[in-house]
């Protein structure tokens, strides 16, 4: 185990599985306190074991992030405790436009995805801020780079965007900063939810010719906690293989050559 997060509590939303896990695994395996947040308290509890197996910290607990009065809760148990990171990962996905979207469909979305961080960095700002030198890192993804055809989860994902960059401008006079990272595809239950046509479909615009792994993103997501970016603040890292900067005309040069060959 390194020491980068030794003695600093991280709060991980969605850390039951994919992205979620790996970021919490990751974060304890450096040290890091880390509360597993899950609306599935048997899966927070796994990864708290795992976490506690492996010689680290972790506390499972179960968590609506949809709920306003969970998370102030989750604040009160903290109680004069400083809290040194919150990474708000949890999210759902859903690929109807908008006029096949039901409008439950659309709130459960907004709620999940969007309503989620605000009510994360707005209950959690007490702890966050006797830290005095706290980060918040907001999951969205890359279809909060680009237009994307989901009504709701590409409006969720720039929504997210957004208000981060609200919350860095608000809380840098704090010591707090605030970040998004904008995953492409990575391998989790959350890109197999669907068609899997779709993931084959989509590879052809990515030029790393792969999917990501789990730990990829949780390692763009612990530097952003971490102090080594101590000056990075209110920005968009994407970690997506160069789909957003390069996809059409690497989709585009490839059928090129295959045609030429």
């Amino acid at each position: 185990m390194t020491a980068r997060f030794r003695d600093r509590r991280i709060v991980v939303t969605g850390g039951g599985s994919g992205m979620g896990r790996a970021e919490a695994l990751g974060l304890a395996g450096e040290g890091a306190d880390v509360l597993v947040a899950d609306i599935d308290l048997d899966a927070a509890r796994a990864v708290a074991d795992e976490i506690t197996a492996a010689g680290g910290t972790g506390q499972a607990h179960q968590l609506d992030v949809a709920d306003p009065a969970a998370w102030e809760e989750l604040a009160a148990g903290f109680d004069g405790k400083a809290l040194h990171g919150l990474v708000n990962n949890a999210g759902v996905s859903f690929r109807k436009g908008i006029a096949e979207t039901a409008v439950d469909d659309w709130w459960r979305v907004m709620d999940i995805n969007l309503s989620s961080v605000f009510f994360g960095m707005k209950f959690l700002s007490g702890p966050l801020k006797r830290a005095e030198g706290a980060s918040v890192v907001n999951v969205s993804s890359i279809a909060g780079m680009v237009g994307y055809f989901s009504a709701s989860y590409g409006a969720s994902k720039w929504g997210v965007r957004g208000l981060s960059k609200v919350a860095s401008l608000e809380f840098a006079a704090e010591g707090i900063r605030v970040n998004s990272v904008h995953p492409g595809l990575v391998d989790t239950p959350l890109l197999h939810s669907g068609d899997d046509r779709f993931v084959d479909e989509s590879l052809r615009s990515v030029p790393a010719g792969r999917v990501a792994s789990p730990e990829e993103i949780a390692g763009a997501v612990a530097f952003l906690l971490s102090d080594d970016a101590s000056y990075v603040n209110g920005t968009e890292l994407v970690v997506d293989g160069g789909l957003v900067s390069s996809g059409i005309y690497h989709r585009i040069t490839t059928a090129l050559a295959e045609d030429a060959s």
